[in-house]
Parts: structure tokens; C-alpha cells; sequence
């Protein structure tokens, strides 16, 4: 998605008199109505309805520049009252401006003059995927405007939207006839983000290059791309099947990888993530994990603890470090290494999405709320607006915190409400973000996809993600095998295992599993957690027999996703004559012992 930068509007001004004088912007004010009319070609026509007023006796405006921050500037057109002007497009660092010279000067105290501004670009509304985006910027500096007003119509087929940035908490908030209308007020404070569709599907490629630079075996893991309370993740096929896939307690889905010593593996990874707005409620774990310090999580130091404490509040501690730090580009060119929360909290102006999210998470942590990391990919078409940071693929942090009301993990994104100038990123996110791995005991550990590289492999692009229309998911399917003895000697535990393995592409939900027997216990009912595509689970239990007489048959039974399964255990009984020839062979065995001992005290070893 392409964010507009913000209009940079400013006057050329001329004296009355050949003599030296300042001025300012308050000389003269501007009253804006700008409509943007889009078409479901993705086209959008902006008509700038714009009246300048002078303010002073002793200038006149001859000419204005707008700068709409926008490269694709088609069918320009530009009049005043007194007929067509011809405009001039200059090319800058911010994109293109468009400076028109009036037909009159704008000159006496009062003054007014009417002019229009119209084009066609296609930079303000996209379609990628199932998501129709449309971003306006909103006002530079608002005391220019005595008014300012924007309409947006879109297409019917765009449906309702799923969110609006600014959100509708102002009160000039209209929507009718798809026709969406902010006043200066909500502009002052951010730009116009609208997104239409329920949900964004990614199909991606992953590569991922490991070897064992030891003289021994050792496992590897590798993190693949979780399911989260935001998104679905289907794992569709892996190159090299792995010894095993498992969940940690942050939620990462890691597989497991046997390497010989000096073995290299070079594994492929393709997958489907369907990505939603709102994150399902999701019961937090372990929640005391994420209050505990970490070297680039200094919650301990007095100044982060102190700043915490006064921010209070997950809102206030997002608007501070997205107001505090500055956004610093040539630290990704550079490749510097990460400064952690305590050094970008001194350091504002040098900071990274990896500053953001730690400052971000600092904070949080020392004011109480459970906070933590997440990494991934991020889309944007427009770096200077939402920058990516991490080096390997050129990937992007942000943070998330523990909603106790809502009863869910939030994600929040500091750094690009910075690069933005304010879009709302708190209070909703968008369908951009594709977490690849969570961050919560340790602010280093997992690395996500992108990151695993070799000597050869340094600049080679593992990350390849592409947006999809459709995917119909297969349902989940998985396997078990049970392990237990087919006979078994009475007075002595009965030791069994149930395997579950996931044979699907999703991850497989917990599983009730019940066993009844004639045995005790009768029945144990167990619950198994999650196990992620490609993963295994054994659970082990057992059962006890009756006393060393027994001697029969029993029936275990399992039961697991409606299907029972029936297994025959044959119980055989301690009897006497086998108590008998136990107790002989131990004799045996104790005398043999007895008999080497009594020999070794006679020798010497030293003859």
C-alpha cells in the first residue's frame, strides 16, 4: 500500500515596493475542499477546489505551489476565474510539485481568489489481492487553512469499508451514498487510510540455508511462519521433511533438523497465510514471560522504569515513542547493529523499526502491561513511508501488548504512525502484516525466515511473497499410533503412548483423547495441545493391574476425534514356581559375585 506524503504548500510572494521584507504564511489563509472521485479501474480524479485570501495590506501572492507527494500526475488542469493557466510540473526530492501562476495577483487587504486544481493518478487507490486501499495525506500545518475538506466516493463494488483511518471517534464523520467526508479537524491529526475486504492471502516461497560447522551432530530448528491470533498459515509442502515440527511457548512453529558434522541443508518452505484485521480472542499464557527484562528490554534501568510508570497506558506509551523517535534511513543502508530500548531512548534521532518495537516493548513491560516482539514481512510500495528495516530480505518489526479486556494479543506499529505522520496505527492495523515469528522470552531468538543464510548463500533473496485471490483450504487430517504391550505380568504398570501426527497443511487443533479399560484407572480423558503440519506428538500413559493372581485378557479402548480403536492386553500372573526360579537365579548370581570378590582380595597388582 502507497502512502501520499503530506501537501507542502507554500506562497511565492511579492512586494508592493523593490525594498527587503520578511513575511509569513499567516499573510494569507486557504480554504481547500478536495474531492477524490475513484473509479474501480483504481483511477482516481482530485479536483482541488482552493480559495486564497490575503491577509495583509502589504503583499500579493502571484503564484502557488502544491506538492501532493504523488508520482503519477496525469490530465493536469488547472483555471482561475479569469480563465485556463497553464501549470508547470517541477521535480524534486518529494515527488512532483505543481506550480501555478495566477492570472492575477491576489493583492489588497481581504482579497479573495478562487482557483482550481484537477488530475488523475492512480497512486491513491490499489488493489492488491482481495484489499482495495486508498490513502490521502492529510494537513501539513493547519493554522495555513481557515477550512479544509475532504470527500472520498468510491465504488459501490467496494462494499462497506473494513477500516477507516482517521476512525469515526471525531464527530465530522459522515458516510453516505459512498461518499466518505473528514473535516479539517480529523486531518490535522493524520491521513485518510481506508481499506475494503475482509481478509489479505499471501502465497509465499521461503528458503532457508543451515549447516553444522561442528565436529559432532547437533539439531537444528528453523522457524516457519505461525498461526497466530491474526493469521491462518498453511503449510503447504517442505523441501527436506523435518525430524519434527514444534510449538514454543511464544507460539512458533519451529522444525527440528538432524545435521552431521559439516552437513549442509538448503530446505524450501511453500505456504498460504490468510491475514485478517481484528485478531481473535486469544487466552494469554504465562503472561509473567513478558514482564521480565532483557538486554535490548533494559526494564530494570531507572529511566526506562520511571517513563513507564508516567506513560501508564499502551495508547500513551505508542503515541510517545512514535512522537519521540525519528526515523533514521541510513541505518538501514549502513547495516548498524541494534541499539535496544535504553540507547534509542537516548539516542532519538538514529532509531529503526527494531528501536520503535524495543523502546515500544521497555516501556510497556516496566509499566505493567505484557508486551513483545514480533518479525516478519510487511508490504508497501512506498519504503520512505513504511520503511522496512532488517537487513535479510529487508524485513520489518513491530510490537504487539496483552489486552487484558479484550482478551487477546494487539499489534501496534510505532514505527510507520512515525513515517506516516501520524496514520493510525494503534487503535487499528491493516492487512500488511505477515508476522514470520514471535519474540517474547528472548528479544533475539527465533530468527525469522530471511535469516538463514550460509557463506554462499549472504545475498541471496529467500523471501518471496505474492498476493492471492483465492485458496480453498483442505481440511485438517492427521494420524495416530498407539504403543502398547500386547501381554504384561500382573502387579507391574501397564506403560502405553498415543502418537499424533499432523498429515495436514494446517496446524492440527488440541485433541480430546479417552482410554477405558477394565483397569485402573477405569478412564483417563487426556487433552492434547496443538501440533503444527509436518509435526508429532506422544503422549504417554498407564495403567495399573490387579494383584499378581490375575490372569486374563483385558480390553483397552481409545477413543480420539469419534473413532475408537480396541486393544487386547494379556495379563499373566506372578506364580510361585516362577518366584522359585527368580530367587535361584538371584542366588546364583549373588554367590558367582561373592565368589570373584574373596579371589580379587588374595591377588596382588602388583605381581
Amino acid at each position: 500500500m502507497q502512502k501520499i506524503c503530506r501537501f507542502f504548500i507554500f506562497f511565492i510572494v511579492l512586494m508592493f515596493i523593490a525594498t527587503k521584507a520578511s513575511f509569513a504564511s499567516n499573510d494569507f489563509q486557504t480554504s481547500t475542499k478536495a474531492m477524490y472521485t475513484i473509479y474501480d479501474t483504481g483511477i482516481t480524479h482530485i479536483v482541488f477546489n482552493i480559495t486564497l485570501t490575503n491577509t495583509s495590506s502589504k503583499f500579493f501572492a502571484s503564484s502557488y505551489t502544491l506538492n501532493p507527494g504523488i508520482s503519477d500526475i496525469r490530465n493536469l488542469s488547472v483555471s482561475d476565474p479569469l480563465g485556463a493557466i497553464t501549470p508547470k510540473l517541477i521535480s524534486g526530492k518529494n515527488g512532483k510539485s505543481i506550480l501555478v501562476n495566477f492570472n492575477s495577483k491576489v493583492a489588497g487587504f481581504g482579497r479573495k481568489l478562487p482557483f482550481t486544481i484537477s488530475l488523475d493518478t492512480s497512486d491513491v487507490a490499489k488493489r492488491e489481492g482481495r484489499i482495495w486501499e486508498i490513502n490521502i495525506p492529510g494537513l501539513p500545518v493547519s493554522n495555513d487553512y481557515s477550512n479544509f475538506s475532504a470527500f472520498v466516493t468510491v465504488p459501490a463494488s467496494f462494499g462497506n469499508p473494513s477500516y477507516i483511518k482517521p476512525n469515526s471517534e471525531y464527530q465530522d464523520f459522515e458516510y453516505k451514498n459512498h461518499t466518505f467526508v473528514f473535516s479539517k479537524n480529523e486531518l490535522e491529526h493524520s491521513g485518510i487510510s481506508m481499506g475494503f475486504g475482509n481478509m489479505q492471502i499471501y502465497s509465499f516461497t521461503i528458503s532457508y540455508h543451515i549447516k553444522n560447522h561442528n565436529l559432532f551432530p547437533i539439531t537444528e530448528t528453523i522457524a516457519l511462519p505461525p498461526s497466530t491470533n491474526y493469521q491462518t498459515v498453511y503449510i503447504e509442502s517442505i523441501s527436506k521433511k523435518p525430524e519434527n515440527v514444534v510449538v514454543d511457548k511464544d507460539g512458533n512453529w519451529l522444525a527440528r533438523y538432524y545435521l552431521y558434522p559439516s552437513e549442509e541443508k538448503n530446505i524450501t518452505v511453500k505456504g498460504i497465510a490468510k491475514v485478517f484485521l481484528t485478531p481473535k480472542e486469544e487466552i494469554g499464557k504465562h503472561l509473567s514471560d513478558y514482564l521480565k527484562s532483557d538486554p535490548n528490554w533494559q526494564i530494570d534501568n531507572p529511566q526506562i522504569q520511571k517513563l513507564g510508570k508516567k506513560l501508564k497506558t499502551p495508547k500513551a506509551i505508542y503515541n510517545y515513542v512514535a512522537s519521540h523517535l525519528h526515523y533514521d534511513f541510513s541505518r538501514v543502508l549502513d547495516n548498524k547493529p541494534r541499539l535496544g530500548a535504553l540507547d534509542a531512548l537516548d539516542n532519538p534521532k538514529s532509531a529503526v523499526c527494531l528501536e520503535f518495537t524495543d523502546l515500544f516493548i521497555a516501556l510497556s513491560r516496566s509499566a505493567g502491561i505484557p508486551a513483545r516482539e514480533i518479525d516478519g514481512f510487511a508490504y508497501t510500495t512506498n519504503i520512505k513511508e513504511r520503511p522496512l528495516s532488517l537487513v535479510k530480505d529487508i524485513l520489518h518489526a513491530w510490537p504487539e501488548y496483552y489486552d487484558y479486556s479484550k482478551k487477546t494479543w494487539i499489534m501496534v506499529d510505532p514505527t510507520w504512525g512515525n513515517t506516516t505522520n501520524g496514520v493510525d496505527y494503534f487503535n487499528t492495523m491493516d492487512f500488511d502484516h505477515f508476522a514470520f515469528v514471535i519474540k517474547g522470552e528472548n528479544s533475539t531468538y527465533p530468527i525469522p525466515a530471511g535469516g538463514y543464510k550460509t557463506g554462499n548463500t549472504q545475498n541471496e533473496k529467500d523471501v518471496e511473497v505474492k498476493f492471492i485471490n483465492k485458496y480453498n483450504a483442505s481440511p485438517a487430517k492427521f494420524s495416530f499410533q498407539t504403543d502398547i504391550a500386547k501381554k504384561s505380568l500382573s502387579e507391574l504398570p501397564i506403560n502405553g503412548s498415543i502418537t499424533i501426527s499432523n498429515t495436514g497443511s494446517s496446524i492440527l487443533a488440541s485433541q480430546t483423547i479417552v482410554i477405558t479399560s477394565d483397569l485402573f484407572p477405569k478412564k483417563q480423558i487426556i487433552k492434547s495441545s496443538e501440533v503444527p503440519p509436518y509435526g508429532f506428538l506422544k503422549i504417554p500413559f498407564y495403567l495399573e493391574s490387579p494383584n499378581f493372581l490375575t490372569n486374563k485378557i483385558s480390553e483397552v479402548k481409545i477413543t480420539v476425534a469419534g473413532k475408537t480403536f480396541i486393544y487386547s492386553v494379556d495379563i499373566v500372573p506372578f506364580n510361585s514356581k516362577m518366584l522359585y526360579i527368580g530367587g535361584a537365579i538371584i542366588a546364583i548370581f549373588i554367590a558367582f559375585l561373592s565368589f570373584i570378590a574373596a579371589r580379587a582380595r588374595n591377588l596382588s597388582i602388583f605381581r
